[in-house]
């Protein structure tokens, strides 16, 4: 199902989207004759502007780029047109008035709403979507991205609200080559690493491995912390001791500020989190691959789900764990 082999026919179809001979394919220019480096998008879109996308949208404002934006709620706009970001009263205005349009919404019924509402996008529009959404969606999004003239990347990014905030994001690409280096070099005002890992669909792939290491990580802070305040210790001093060894984590740099602070605000909020594990769980089983730890995060988080508490960040599983006894 993932196999490069089969996107890449003697044609060169697929290779370039469509577009045939590498030299016929929109993202490429000739250079001193000697080859073809990639085209810089000059108009560039950004759909999503919550805790993760707001930030990154200001990012490319800042760098000077020229930036369209859209949010459903339209307030979220106004910091970005504040600094200088052109606000587009609807997706068409957006499709039709930018050469790539970078994505950053809640899963995949959300992207493919927002892709079918900019259909009449220019042929050769870049569509890079920063989402985390279903392998199995992004791929069929390279499909019909593909059939309407339009090229399409799965972008998916880790490094929290943090990482967006500070321009550090690491971030997942899939999809073709060309497409893949177009989109890097118009993210770099916004991230630490940005690397192709293999086809369509490939990115979100990624994302999903990020999102089991995420998991383990959290529990195993989570759990640490719960130990320790049930055993009479200084959390904050076995944050530090346990944290500048080898038990050390991301979690427990960022999240385990939260807990000391007792501060449950997202970050990253519990529903999103099990909705990635859920992607998970589907990826998992069409590549038969086991996640364990992955199913038991998952059951833990739960119940802050079922109390209503699904826009916590996931640090709150620490007092899930506190509440539970042997």
């Amino acid at each position: 199902m993932y196999d490069e082999k089969q996107r890449t026919p003697q044609d060169g179809s697929s290779m370039n989207g469509g577009f045939g001979r590498r030299d016929a394919h929109p993202l490429f220019v000739r250079r001193d004759g000697r080859g073809y480096s990639p085209r810089v998008a000059e108009r560039l879109g950004f759909v999503g502007l919550g805790v993760m996308g707001g930030p990154m949208a200001g990012h490319l404002v800042k760098a000077g780029k020229s930036v369209t934006v859209w949010n459903r709620t339209p307030q979220k706009a106004e910091p970005l047109a504040a600094l200088g970001a052109t606000v587009a009263p609807d997706l068409a205005t957006v499709a039709k008035g930018c050469d790539l349009v970078f994505l950053c919404v809640r899963g995949s019924e959300d992207v493919a709403e927002c892709l079918e509402a900019m259909r009449e996008a220019h042929p050769g529009t870049l569509f890079v979507d920063h989402s985390t959404i279903a392998p199995p969606a992004a791929e069929a999004l390279h499909a019909e991205l593909a059939d309407r003239g339009h090229r399409f990347v799965d972008a998916p990014v880790t490094g929290g609200s943090a990482g967006a905030q500070n321009g550090q994001l690491t971030i997942f690409l899939g999809g073709h080559e060309a497409d893949c280096e177009e989109a890097r070099v118009a993210m770099e005002p916004y991230t630490k690493r940005a690397e192709r890992v293999g086809p369509g669909g490939a990115g979100q792939l990624a994302k999903m491995a990020n999102q089991i290491a995420v998991g383990g990580a959290l529990l195993a802070l989570c759990e640490t912390l719960s130990f320790a305040k049930k055993a009479g210790l200084d959390i904050a001093q076995i944050r530090s001791l346990v944290g500048g060894g080898s038990g050390g984590s991301w979690a427990f740099e960022n999240y385990g500020k939260m807990i000391l602070a007792e501060d449950w605000r997202p970050g990253f909020s519990v529903d999103n989190q099990r909705k990635d594990f859920a992607y998970c769980r589907v990826a998992a089983q069409e590549i038969d691959a086991a996640i364990p730890l992955t199913d038991v995060v998952d059951r833990l988080l739960a119940p802050l789900q079922e109390a209503g508490r699904g826009g916590d960040t996931t640090a709150a599983l620490y007092e899930i764990l506190l509440g539970m006894g042997a």
